[in-house]
């Protein structure tokens, strides 16, 4: 892992953590808060990869790094199911 590689692997978190800052203060909220929350939640799993990926490393083991892109899409699929449940019931 390289210093350059870390340096673009936190400009991303810092893109992705103003993105969701400006999701948080629209107006997208009141008109669709459906759509607002899976793209908190996007933005969420992407800066959960990046930091496991990068930061951890994961990124030079592949099967460790297989494990975790699972484990993590499961865990996003399961807090997506618990958000739009409300909506199903």
């Amino acid at each position: 892992m390289t210093q350059r590689s870390l340096y673009i692997a936190w400009a991303v978190l810092v893109a992705l953590s103003i993105g969701s800052t400006i999701l948080s203060v629209s107006g997208i909220w009141t008109r669709w808060p459906i759509v607002a929350g899976m793209a908190v939640l996007v933005l969420a799993w992407q800066k959960a990869r990046i930091i496991l990926l990068q930061y951890l490393g994961l990124a030079e083991a592949p099967s460790w790094r297989w494990g975790i892109e699972f484990a993590l899409a499961l865990l996003c699929l399961l807090l997506l199911g618990l958000y739009l449940l409300p909506l199903i019931l």
